[in-house]
């Protein structure tokens, strides 16, 4: 029995205490994709290690290659790979030669291609089992093929490839997990059909390296010193960088459809992110608690824009695309190779920490590390050639998870001496003796206190490690992988035709890559020095002779980005010469999509604006508790409220929700704001009333022959929206007309018809609600951004 016959060799060569300890029963390891690259340069030397590592845990294996290629062909490819195959340094010659040996018996290749395939492997497996006497302990589906053959695999696995009850089943994917928030969710719905949560392990491999499986750990063992210092009173900034020297010639066909945030920020970069911004559990080996820790970090994450980012492409990447996919000369890639984000959280621990996450290709060095860098407060009289350098607390402050290569060429954790001397986990880390010239961030490695692994690991040997255990917090859930595309997403879709800047590529790119945070965004420290890549070729000096009167009122339009800063600094404006000459200053916003990009840059960009002796009002509101997301305060709140300092008693949210009900006539909502407008705003006249414009003409919740709120003397009003939820609540017209100001702000082509039929239309209310904005003693300008306008 061939199986049996293994077990006694390893058992003679000292590799197994006793045979009683053979019980736990047996895995099967299927790896498909066998043949594959990755199978190759990483996966069956981690498979070979499991087996060196867990020979003597008392579970029996065999391994099963797989690939579409046929028997022998597939199997010649599949040997000449496990022949290849290495010992650590420190495993004895003849223990490795007996192990090899053994490892090869073990695994044998199977073409899957049909479902008859995956039955006849299914039988294999319970033949083998049955007549070696063996207890079925689990399988493990290891998916190293590409994602669009995971649904047609995992329908033939459910059906045919499932192990018996009492058995567990685990399904290893790799990346990439979809391209944007609705792929992804679509590829998860179809996993999620055929295999339950807990069977399903998503490989960052990312999470294997040591100095990034360590950070949580570290934070963890070091909570007597951490806990005092990891906040924004004490953290300057944070930054997780993977640089490469490699370009992505070979890969175009790939790297066009990703690109370097797809690759590398969405996932390696955010997960180490998240292990240093969540909130610790009480029990880091406990991965629900850790699971529910990073989604509530995710939450917690502010929206990105478009100047969250500054993007660069290597010069040679057009060429390289236009060969290989066989693209036009004139053929134009918007992929950027090199991206630098920067990221805030808006809790209380981290606010206004700048989180910078960069990668890119063709860069100087090939580096990749986790930097916390924390303020420095002090002043130090002694002169600096003087002092204790290793404690001198004038000296930078940080703590560094090195993941690898650049000038350490190894994994490591350092802690700046004048920090604390951290506590490491003695069997698997050493503290690094004897000092170095070496220098880090500037500084010599002796001002650091220096732990690099006692064994060092490849990634996939840690994790396939972690797949044999069942360590889940290795591994990337559904609810994880959404979380993150979710917040990705709307960044990718802003920049999808941003221009980039062009570099060339290793030590030439001098500082062309360098950038700056400024007032929340970041851009790059040098001016453009090449030409920018511009594919709509549309600039807004293209527009300069634009009429400056929309419908007899003043006109500002420019491109989006420049107008909504045109905007926020008019709104300031108003602010400023309102509250200097009557101490207040009263303004009423609109809901939807288009504020929420003013609120934002209101919050980030406008520190003088006094929101002390400011009082927001709202000037319509959808009927839903304040706390859902289609309220439009819960979207104030989120954009704007939440991030300036406005009284609490200066915040007049609209009565929707009274009596536990919403909206109902007997509760008087529309009454009571009206009865405050009037107890609180001057001749109920608002010093400025933001407006935005419908596809129909809707202006407020004031909709094209409304029966409420177009004329007559309510203020405020109940009305029927003809898209859900339907019930709203609105300022009237007659109220909106008594404003000092009124800016109406319009935005995006789909706004295109309506503007152009505005420009044509005269007083008509009742047919377009925005067309009764007239103040009668106030001034209105509209803000229209040139695809509203030009189309």
């Amino acid at each position: 029995k061939m199986l049996r016959r293994v077990l006694f060799t390893v058992l003679f060569m000292g590799a197994l205490p006793s045979l009683a300890e053979v019980s736990q029963g047996h895995i099967s390891v299927v790896l498909l994709g066998a043949t594959g690259d990755l199978a190759k340069k990483y996966l069956w030397q981690g498979l070979f290690q499991l087996y060196m590592d867990q020979v003597s845990s008392g579970h029996s294996f065999t391994f099963h290659g797989a690939a579409l290629t046929a028997l022998e062909p597939g199997q010649r490819l599949m040997f000449d790979v496990l022949k290849k195959l290495a010992c650590p340094p420190d495993e004895s010659p003849n223990r490795c030669a007996v192990l090899k040996d053994q490892f090869l018996k073990l695994s044998q290749y199977h073409q899957l291609k049909t479902a008859e395939n995956y039955t006849v492997l299914n039988r294999e497996i319970e033949t083998l089992l049955r007549q070696e006497g063996l207890k079925e302990a689990g399988r493990i589906f290891y998916f190293s093929v590409p994602p669009f053959a995971y649904t047609e695999i995992a329908r033939h696995i459910n059906s045919s490839c499932r192990p018996p009850p009492g058995a567990w089943l685990r399904v290893v994917l790799e990346k990439p997990f979809g391209h944007d928030l609705e792929s992804a969710q679509q590829l998860a719905a179809e996993l999620t059909s055929f295999f339950r949560e807990e069977e399903m392990y998503r490989v960052d491999h990312y999470l294997g390296k040591q100095a990034v499986a360590h950070i949580l750990p570290f934070r963890d063992q070091n909570r007597q010193f951490l806990d005092p210092i990891w906040n924004r009173h004490h953290v300057e900034r944070v930054e997780i960088v993977l640089k490469e020297t490699v370009d992505a010639k070979g890969r175009t066909s790939f790297y066009e459809q990703y690109g370097v945030i797809r690759d590398v920020l969405q996932n390696h970069l955010t997960e180490a992110l998240m292990f240093l911004a969540m909130e610790l559990p009480a029990n880091v080996s406990r991965a629900e608690e850790v699971l529910q820790r990073k989604l509530q970090a995710f939450q917690s994450l502010r929206g990105l824009e478009k100047n969250s980012a500054v993007l660069g492409q290597y010069q040679a990447y057009a060429s390289q695309v236009q060969e290989e996919l066989q693209k036009a000369q004139d053929y134009i890639s918007t992929t950027p190779t090199f991206a630098g984000v920067l990221i805030h959280s808006d809790n209380l621990r981290w606010e206004g920490v700048p989180f910078l996450l960069t990668s890119g290709k063709a860069l100087d060095e090939r580096v990749g590390y986790v930097r916390v860098l924390f303020k420095n407060r002090a002043y130090c009289t002694q002169s600096e050639t003087l002092r204790d350098a290793g404690q001198s607390q004038c000296k930078a402050k940080q703590i560094i998870f090195y993941i690898g290569h650049g000038a350490l060429k190894t994994p490591a954790v350092l802690v700046s001496r004048n920090l604390f001397r951290p506590v490491m986990p003695e069997g698997s880390w050493r503290e690094a003796v004897g000092q170095s010239d070496l220098h880090i961030f500037g500084q010599p490695l002796s001002d650091y206190y220096v732990y690099s692994p006692v064994k060092e690991r490849d990634a996939y040997s840690v994790l396939i490690s972690n797949i044999y255990h069942g360590r889940k917090d290795f591994f990337i859930t559904t609810e994880n992988l959404l979380a993150s595309w979710g917040f990705w997403t709307p960044l990718l879709d802003s920049i999808s035709h941003q221009p980039l800047r062009l570099y060339p590529g290793g030590v030439e790119n001098q500082h062309l890559l360098d950038f700056e945070m400024v007032n929340g965004e970041v851009a790059f420290t040098l001016a453009e020095p090449v030409e920018l890549l511009n594919p709509s070729g549309l600039m807004p000096s293209d527009y300069r002779t634009i009429q400056s009167k929309f419908r007899q009122s003043p006109l500002v339009s420019a491109w989006s980005e420049d107008l909504i800063s045109q905007l926020a600094s008019d709104i300031e404006k108003t602010a400023s010469r309102t509250v200097a000459h009557s101490g207040q200053f009263h303004l009423a916003l609109s809901g939807g999509s288009s504020p929420a990009v003013l609120f934002q840059r209101l919050a980030r960009h406008h520190y003088a604006f006094p929101w002390k002796h400011t009082h927001i009002w709202l000037v319509d509101e959808r009927c839903v508790p304040l706390s859902d997301t289609e309220s439009n305060f819960f979207s104030l709140h989120n954009h704007l409220l939440q991030n300036v300092r406005v009284p609490y008693f200066n915040v007049h949210p609209m009565p929707v929700h009274l009596n536990q009900r919403l909206c109902v006539e007997e509760d008087r909502g529309t009454e009571l704001y009206a009865k405050e407008i009037m107890a609180l705003v001057a001749n109920a006249s608002f010093d400025l009333v933001l407006l935005g414009v419908g596809t129909d003409g809707h202006t407020a919740s004031l909709f094209p022959r409304s029966e409420n709120g177009l004329e007559g003397a309510q203020t405020v009003v109940l009305t029927e929206s003809p898209v859900k939820p339907h019930q709203r609540m609105s300022l009237s017209l007659p109220l909106i007309n008594k404003a000092r100001q009124v800016f109406v702000l319009v935005l995006g082509k789909g706004k295109h018809d309506i503007t152009t039929l505005l420009s044509r239309v005269g007083h008509e209310p009742r047919k377009w609600p925005i067309s009764g904005v007239s103040p009668s003693s106030g001034q209105l300008v509209w803000y229209v951004d040139y695809e509203a306008l030009l189309g």
